[in-house]
């Protein structure tokens, strides 16, 4: 089977690499060993900081943009989930960091490369609009607002966002029911049950629909404790929580949540294509799969098949 080289949209780092911290040579090393396992671009997205170390840490992933050769999964622009979020659906985020939603905050970090920002659209102040004459997406995040009538997606379904609830409206009720609403789904079997992953692609059009990994530093290393956005966590083997419980974020990739939802009789082709057509994204290359999804062979616009 031949597919389109997987997007990740919503990726912390991996292989023992932290976005938020890591040098240039840790972000292509990490684009190296993603486009081995059939991953052909990422948006590598920083989690709640201080403004000067976004700052620096989008000046670096910018550096190794530019760097990127032909054995590396492409960088697409830089994911920014952070600081403009509701403490009420912080997670592990560090608070002490988050602002108001205003164009003058914003602009403190703002950078062209930055093409999607996750926030909390009940708090927005002057911030949506802004971004989106600036043609950045808009993703629903860390929040509890029910309007999402000025987005252009939401993040991670139903991980920090207030559910469905059969007497109110929710973040979670109003992405299912919104067609034009693109919805990250984390489906590595932690994240969300084998039942709301049925509901939600049941609900959703197939169209809109973008796996994504949420992937932690720790993906696919040896590190069983680490200090990710100022928490202390810890990786049991199976999920990475902080120490009062809390899931951090995904130890999982793509492709591999792909062999799970396979093994479930839940995958869909049309989910790889949908993070192109979202983005807009023009050819990168493809990948053939064997019957168990493991890479057979890659081929890219730098390069043929391999």
């Amino acid at each position: 089977m031949k597919t389109n080289l997987i997007i990740e949209q919503h990726i912390h780092g991996a292989y023992g690499k932290d976005f938020n911290k890591c040098g240039v040579d840790d972000i292509l090393y990490v684009a190296r060993e993603l486009l081995q396992i059939g991953v052909g671009g990422f948006f590598p997205t920083l989690v709640t900081d201080s403004a000067p170390n976004l700052k620096k840490q989008i000046d670096v992933i910018k550096q190794a943009k530019e760097k990127e050769t032909y054995d590396c999964a492409k960088i697409l622009g830089i994911h920014l989930e952070g600081n403009f979020i509701n403490k009420e659906k912080k997670g592990i985020h560090n608070e002490k960091f988050f602002d108001k939603l205003t164009v003058h905050n914003y602009q403190k970090i703002e950078d062209d490369f930055i093409k999607i920002v996750t926030l909390a659209p009940e708090l927005d102040v002057d911030l949506i609009d802004y971004l989106k004459e600036k043609g950045v997406k808009v993703q629903a995040g860390h929040c509890t607002g029910s309007d999402l009538s000025k987005c252009d997606g939401a993040t991670h379904l139903f991980n920090a966002m207030k559910g469905i609830s059969h007497r109110e409206g929710s973040t979670a009720l109003s992405a299912l029911l919104d067609d034009n609403i693109y919805t990250e789904v984390i489906a590595d079997g932690v994240h969300l049950s084998d039942d709301i992953l049925k509901l939600t692609f049941k609900m959703k059009p197939a169209d809109k629909v973008i796996l994504i990994s949420d992937a932690l530093p720790i993906t696919y290393s040896d590190i069983t404790e680490t200090v990710f956005a100022d928490e202390k966590i810890y990786y049991d083997g199976k999920k990475a929580t902080s120490k009062e419980g809390t899931i951090a974020g995904s130890t999982t990739l793509v492709p591999e949540i792909i062999k799970i939802l396979d093994s479930k009789g839940m995958f869909n082709p049309q989910f790889i294509d949908n993070v192109y057509n979202y983005h807009n994204l023009g050819y990168i290359g493809e990948v053939e799969w064997d019957d168990e999804f493991n890479v057979v062979s890659i081929t890219t616009t730098f390069r043929g098949e391999q």
